[in-house]
């Protein structure tokens, strides 16, 4: 292990060690090789760190150099937010797919697969999976991130990521405590609050994260909302209250406890991400992600300064930062002890073969069943009503069915028709997107694509456009099924990862 640089401190050390930044570039800057050897112990990584997985594993070779037991953690859920696959689309189906197979074993080892190639990269810390109970269908930043709305279904699947994720030496990091399911606000935008009574609180959120907690998740992340009913004061990752009394008291639980990302408007907008940090450590949390979109070693010294004139004004006691300190140190020998890649013992085919038992495929009144539906032979024209991109999923990553439908049916043509979100005329650039879609399909049976078409008024307008000229449209809804299925042939895959689209692409073409 790295000793102690020449003339650290302790206290500028454990305020080092409680940090989480993430950094710009596919290797290692030298600040930040020079943090690790003053005491930082964790890295971050997100999609811009990422060009392969060898470039990936010889990235955390270049980290542990410096530090042996660094903990590297990502933002890798599958489905829809990937960073490993960030270019080409995630291998696995997301949460959502897999609590409509509802099969908790197939959980299990989708997540065992996942984390075995995050270990042969050498990441060791996954900030998954999201326990949310996406109980408000309006809910813009979990959606497909969440198992389900039901509360008992997303406990067992929680439980069975986290048991399959850590069987293959990669630490859970259980999310967005105390649930971020019930909310109409993203988080990365604004504060969002949830106002339910504490008794629906604890049988509908907590209930994922209690089960969490009894299959051992190492690490488990706050979420920037404000709860009245526990707080009426303080967003839950600068709670005392919520961390210490509700999380470590009353549902005991003992491992690290992580913010979710400090620069995100909900903190610092509010509180600034350098006094965010400090309520957030003496609150109970133990590490500080910061790093989605701060990245360097200015950002890094004003934390760690920040955290050091806290304790020495008499703000943050010094025994919780080195408490904090220590819990992290705990989980990086935890990883390095543990951390290891596990011989591919179910393929790559895993994710795929969950992505397809999560279609539901329905038929229009009339048509026949799904089994009698007659697949395309001629390529298709695939209009992809495309919503605005949360910042966790962000806009990078493709999704859709065309560049699978491609392959299988040489000669598809694709457009993209998008609106603006939240805007009067919404409908109105609906209906003209079905008419231009409807133009450039000419002859061609259209598939149309959507994501959430319930949350999106113009997205549901330019469908009621392309349907009404062309029943015989097929529609695959990538996003949550909430909308009632219509068109000739309507799929919902429930996630967009590029094996979801896989799946339904195989569908239309009758394989």
């Amino acid at each position: 292990m790295t000793t102690l640089a020449s003339g650290t401190d302790m206290l500028t050390r454990d305020a080092l060690t409680v940090l989480q930044p993430g950094f710009t570039g596919t290797t290692a800057p030298d600040w930040l090789l020079r943090r690790l050897g003053e005491g930082l112990a964790s890295v971050g990584l997100f999609g811009r760190n990422i060009a392969s997985p060898g470039q990936l594993a010889a990235l955390t070779a270049q980290l542990r150099a410096e530090r042996d037991d660094v903990l590297v953690a990502i933002d890798e859920e599958g489905g829809d937010v990937t960073r490993l696959e960030v270019r080409t689309g995630s291998s696995f189906p997301g949460n959502h797919a897999l609590g409509a197979v509802d099969d908790v074993e197939l959980t299990r080892e989708v997540a065992h697969e996942l984390g075995r190639r995050l270990a042969a990269c050498g990441v060791n810390l996954n900030w998954a999976p999201s326990a949310d109970v996406n109980s408000n269908p309006r809910n813009p930043v979990i959606g497909v991130r969440s198992f389900g709305a039901d509360t008992e279904l997303a406990a067992r699947h929680t439980a069975a990521y986290v048991t399959g994720l850590q069987s293959a030496g990669v630490a859970a990091c259980t999310k967005h405590f105390p649930g971020h399911g019930d909310t109409a606000v993203d988080s990365h935008h604004a504060l969002p609050r949830i106002d339910v009574p504490a008794d629906v609180l604890t049988d509908r959120e907590l209930t994922p994260f209690r089960a969490a907690i009894a299959a051992g998740s190492r690490a488990v992340m706050s979420a920037h909302i404000l709860v009245p009913a526990l707080d009426p004061d303080r967003p839950a990752t600068l709670s005392r209250r919520i961390l210490t009394g509700l999380l470590r008291g009353e549902l005991g639980y003992d491992g690290l406890i992580v913010t979710d990302g400090m620069e995100m408007r909900a903190i610092a907008g509010t509180y600034g991400i350098e006094r965010g940090s400090v309520l957030a450590v003496a609150a109970g949390a133990d590490a500080i992600c910061v790093g989605g979109g701060l990245a360097d070693d200015a950002t890094v010294r004003r934390l760690r300064d920040a955290l050091v004139a806290a304790v020495r004004a008499g703000e943050l006691p010094e025994e919780r930062l080195a408490e904090a300190a220590d819990r992290v140190r705990a989980l990086a020998r935890w990883a390095s002890t543990e951390g290891r890649a596990p011989e591919d013992t179910h393929g790559s085919e895993i994710g795929l073969h969950a992505a397809r038992r999560a279609l539901t495929v329905t038929t229009a009144p009339g048509l026949g069943t799904p089994e009698t539906f007659k697949p395309l032979t001629e390529p298709p024209y695939v209009a992809a009503l495309t919503p605005v991109a949360n910042i966790a999923v962000g806009d990078e990553t493709p999704w859709g069915v065309a560049a699978e439908l491609v392959h299988l049916l040489p000669g598809t043509v694709t457009n993209s028709f998008s609106a603006a979100e939240g805007k009067e005329g919404e409908a109105g650039a609906g209906e003209s997107a079905g008419r231009a879609a409807l133009q450039a399909a000419g002859a061609r049976r259209i598939v149309a694509v959507v994501r959430d078409e319930h949350r999106h008024p113009w997205m549901a307008s330019a469908l009621d456009t392309l349907l009404a000229a062309r029943p015989d449209t097929i529609v695959v809804e990538m996003g949550v099924p909430q909308a009632a299925p219509r068109g000739a042939l309507h799929i919902a895959t429930h996630g967009a990862a590029r094996v979801c689209g896989r799946a339904a692409a195989e569908v239309i073409a009758g394989l």
